[in-house]
């Protein structure tokens, strides 16, 4: 009964992790309005939240072995809570940027460690299904975004209700710490399998550990979160700025999107142990390339091309979980470990640096230019992904 309470636990978790990631990029026209920014701050803002966010995520495992999983979760969880609430009330843009440190520590630390945890006690179906609530977080965001953007209180009142259940599920959490440290203890040792654990402790027979498998793998991040969060991030800008479409339905397509992701892991959930995370994987990114170079052909099939944004989010469902589990097969645990944290410092840099790219790229050649740039990071992906199987 513990553990399934915990597990409950975990999955409300991941509905917090998801709530501010595509905040700011749908609220970012009005956020940029208010505070009287060019279109291409919104990368100083991301780019600084994302490296602090990278750096905690790299110390997260010496951090959780010192502090356990449980008191990093609900820390971060308050962190984030507290630095999405000073949002709402910043008197100009430079507070912003301040506020994205915390932010980024926090989302960092969560990730991070939420993220092992899970890859050290449950199967790929539970690492799907997690993520689609993560899903759930990024779909509801830009939704309540939405409304709050659309009454009179503005983009402020959005920052501030989210901030507001960051800090309540971070109390839930506190109040149930003694659960995590009991999960961790009844662990099964690497090679056993349990009813509730299924598969996700089975270790294969290891090669000779490829040295550059351990840093394709970390690259196969950057690649995945640079195309995933660079089109939550620019998707809003790009209809609402560069087709001309009203910033409130501008802000559910947004959330149509990272809806496709969560309905999409949801999905890949009942076949993922079937299928293999490798397959799922190599499907994803196919879809998700056919998506975005549909969503970047509005100049030739108009309407039709806001569907490729469901295709996206559709084609991206499984990659990250899977890669994620993966890692765990495809290395030692020692090794797996290490790389794990490398995969979660790039997911940030790739978060980071390549979307605040985006927005120099918009600024140069307009944004009709973002999405055909997301696509080819899908198709490198590709390659990548096929070279790091066949080296592990």
């Amino acid at each position: 009964m513990a553990h399934l309470f915990l597990l409950g636990i975990i999955y409300v978790s991941f509905i917090s992790l998801g709530l501010p990631d595509g905040v700011m990029g749908a609220a970012w026209p009005a956020v940029r309005a208010d505070f009287g920014q060019p279109l291409a701050a919104v990368g100083i803002f991301t780019l600084v939240g994302t490296l602090f966010a990278a750096a905690a995520s790299y110390f997260a495992g010496a951090i959780v072995k010192r502090l356990g999983t449980g008191v990093v979760v609900a820390g971060s969880c308050l962190m984030t809570g507290l630095a999405l609430v000073g949002y709402s009330i910043v008197p100009s843009f430079a507070w912003l940027v301040v506020l994205a440190v915390p932010m980024g520590i926090g989302a960092g630390t969560v990730d991070a460690s939420l993220n092992h945890f899970v890859a050290a006690h449950y199967s790929s179906r539970h690492m799907n299904w997690l993520h689609g609530f993560w899903g759930i977080g990024a779909t509801a965001g830009p939704l309540i975004m939405g409304w709050a953007v659309a009454s009179a209180a503005g983009w402020t009142l959005g920052a501030r209700t989210i901030g507001l259940l960051q800090l309540g599920l971070a109390v839930v959490l506190f109040l149930t710490l003694r659960l995590w440290s009991q999960e961790s203890a009844a662990a099964p040792v690497a090679g056993t399998t349990t009813s509730h654990h299924e598969s996700a402790t089975f270790k294969p027979v290891f090669k000779p550990v490829n040295a550059l498998a351990t840093w394709l793998a970390p690259i196969t991040f950057l690649l995945y979160v640079a195309a995933e969060m660079g089109t939550g991030l620019w998707a809003a800008s790009i209809l609402v700025t560069g087709r001309g479409m009203p910033l409130a339905q501008a802000v559910v397509w947004v959330s149509v999107y990272f809806g496709a992701i969560t309905v999409g892991r949801f999905g890949v959930g009942l076949v993922a142990n079937r299928l293999g995370n490798r397959k799922l994987v190599q499907i994803g990114i196919c879809v998700a390339a056919l998506g975005a170079a549909l969503f970047a052909a509005h100049g030739w099939v108009g309407d039709a091309s806001l569907a490729g944004l469901v295709l996206m989010g559709l084609g991206c469902a499984p990659v990250f979980p899977s890669l994620m589990h993966e890692t765990a097969r495809r290395f030692p645990d020692d090794v797996a470990s290490a790389v794990i944290g490398r995969q979660m410092m790039f997911s940030y840099a790739g978060g980071s640096v390549i979307p605040a790219v985006f927005g120099l790229i918009a600024a140069w050649a307009g944004l009709a230019a973002v999405m055909p740039v997301v696509a080819a990071l899908l198709v490198a992906l590709l390659f990548i992904t096929s070279w790091l199987d066949r080296l592990t």
